[in-house]
């Protein structure tokens, strides 16, 4: 059996036991190799978290702290519209960043707000994952906010289940209740919301945008159906291999024991909630091309995930924008598709 082969019957249940070794290596080299592939160029409503309000800092400053479950540790002024925040969270229980690209003429204390718009990242990046993008160039002219949290490696963009205890690192909580507070009521930033991502950021954009919180979202080679047959392995997978020292199970638990968990954080199974707001998907097919030694068995379950996910939207009467396509699990091609989806994300924000 040839190798390709047999990484694909291994995720449809009819792998051999020695196939698994070669399977760990090739998903830990795919995803520590694509995701961090350079641009090589065109191929429910949030409880609010009390803070408190302050007048602008400069670039070295250090920002009065703020009441409550968020605390400004640090803003970096870098250049005319990019800030560094440092927060310490109570609810991840660490510190941790956020990324903001601030349209011309921002200030906090102007007396009107932004829309924003959410970009996460995928699961072996952080905060500056987006900044490999051409997104600075493209939101260059454009008057909105654009918002870069850290997400965690292996985040899921969830709050995680830790055996049943919940508890830290809890990345909804963070995001949605700590986060988008603290930017609307000191960072000048509206209640428009638009949320966009890739690989597990797919995920986090369909999550986010199930509770009712951004008008609008994309998923670039996402991870939205997390109970697809085979998934449940290529999470296993990609978290020892590319979180090494990560316990997987602590995220959602066990996929057959707390199968109710993992199903409230399929973004397939939470399609229903997804009506209203506008929707973009697109994947790759991961396919071996001419002049390539092996296919993408990342970007092939994103592919098969993400067209699962449509149909499902389809069969509901939700309303769609896809693009499938012959690509891989990378920055090239994700870059691609949020210059494609950008019109409707600001469109739906008021932004453009």
């Amino acid at each position: 059996m040839a190798p390709g082969s047999r990484l694909r019957g291994f995720f449809v249940g009819a792998v051999i036991a020695g196939g698994l070794t070669v399977l760990v290596v090739a998903a830990a080299i795919a995803l520590v190799t694509n995701q961090r592939h350079a641009v090589s160029g065109p191929v429910g409503a949030p409880v609010s978290a009390p803070v408190t309000a302050s007048a602008g800092a400069s670039a070295s400053t250090q920002p009065p702290k703020t009441s409550g479950d968020i605390e400004v540790v640090k803003e970096r002024r870098l250049g005319e519209r990019r800030m560094d925040l440092t927060l310490r969270s109570t609810a991840l229980d660490d510190v941790t960043t956020v990324r903001l690209l601030l349209p011309k003429g921002w200030s906090r204390d102007s007396g009107r707000t932004w829309p924003a718009l959410w970009l996460l990242h995928g699961g072996l990046d952080g905060y500056q994952g987006w900044s490999k993008s051409d997104v600075a160039e493209m939101t260059e002219n454009e008057q909105v906010i654009v918002v870069m949290p850290d997400g965690g490696k292996c985040g899921s963009y969830s709050d995680w289940y830790n055996g049943g205890d919940g508890g830290p690192p809890r990345w909804a909580t963070y995001h949605l209740k700590e986060l988008l507070p603290l930017l609307e009521s000191r960072y000048a930033a509206s209640g428009e919301r638009a949320v966009a991502g890739y690989s597990m950021g797919g995920q986090g954009a369909m999550l986010y945008a199930a509770t009712g919180s951004f008008r609008a979202a994309a998923s670039f080679s996402g991870a939205v159906h997390t109970l697809m047959p085979g998934a449940d392995v290529a999470v296993f997978l990609g978290t020892t291999a590319g979180c090494f020292g990560t316990d997987w199970k602590r995220i959602w638990g066990d996929p057959r024991v707390d199968r109710e968990v993992w199903r409230a954080h399929d973004p397939y199974h939470l399609a229903a909630r997804l009506r209203g707001v506008r929707l973009y998907v697109a994947a790759g097919d991961g396919r071996k091309r001419r002049g390539e030694l092996f296919g993408d068995i990342t970007e092939e379950l994103a592919g098969k995930a993400s067209r699962a996910f449509a149909d499902r939207l389809k069969e509901l009467g939700i309303p769609v924008e896809t693009h499938f396509y012959g690509g891989r699990h990378n920055m090239t091609y994700w870059n691609r598709e949020l210059r494609r989806a950008l019109p409707m994300l600001l469109d739906s924000v008021g932004a453009k």
